[in-house]
């Protein structure tokens, strides 16, 4: 993710779960259907997972449940720490969407939620790029994160949590690097996959990739 938001997710790592997980907040629509979501990014991966942006693990959980080879990657000291807490078990090592070692093994998924948005568009192509040779021939990519359908719906968004005074919220829309569904698709086939989008809530949406 960008290296400047690394602080933000370091300071945020003691009570993120309390912000995904329920009650209201500036962030609450964000996260409707969290569990569903995450669920939903757990089925459809194939055993052998690289997962980026690990954060407390909620979503590792779900994949080993499932009974899934996991390896988790975050740049967070403070967020490997917390995810460490639940996931004895799981492998979680330093690192990012663009900057991760070769995994041992064979890797036919690679999973995310919350997380792609923290880089620049050139920068997802970079990471993009990477998975080409990571993710093997009959493997697909599962993100799920905050997107707009298109540049009038992300700038209402901004305008509606003005008027709401979500200042934080208002602060992370205009700052991090969210997509429209056009240009996520125009990433995703630049980069040689093909990607097809599910709404999940007001604000995240699924998406699913494969080789193109």
């Amino acid at each position: 993710m960008g290296k400047e938001f690394l602080p933000v997710f370091d300071e945020w790592a003691i009570t993120y779960d309390r912000t995904v997980q329920g009650g209201e907040n500036e962030y609450s629509a964000f996260f409707e259907n969290y569990e569903e979501m995450l669920t939903a990014v757990a089925e459809k991966a194939q055993d052998g997972v690289l997962e980026f942006g690990v954060g407390t693990g909620n979503l590792t959980i779900k994949l080993l449940d499932r009974g899934l080879t996991v390896i988790g990657v975050d740049p967070s000291p403070a967020m490997r720490a917390q995810a460490s807490k639940k996931l004895s078990q799981a492998v979680i090592v330093d690192g990012d969407f663009d900057r991760y070692e070769e995994p041992i093994i064979k890797i036919n998924s690679i999973v995310s939620t919350y997380a792609f948005h923290h880089l620049t568009a050139e920068s997802k192509k970079i990471a993009l790029a990477r998975f080409k040779h990571t993710l093997s021939p009959d493997g697909n990519i599962v993100f799920a994160d905050v997107l707009f359908e298109n540049e009038a719906a992300y700038q209402q968004a901004i305008n509606d949590a003005q008027e709401q005074q979500r200042l934080n919220v208002v602060r992370d829309l205009t700052e991090e690097y969210y997509e429209t569904l056009a240009s996520m698709t125009s990433i995703f086939e630049d980069s040689g996959f093909k990607a097809t989008f599910t709404q999940k809530n007001q604000y995240v949406w699924l998406l699913e990739a494969v080789h193109a």
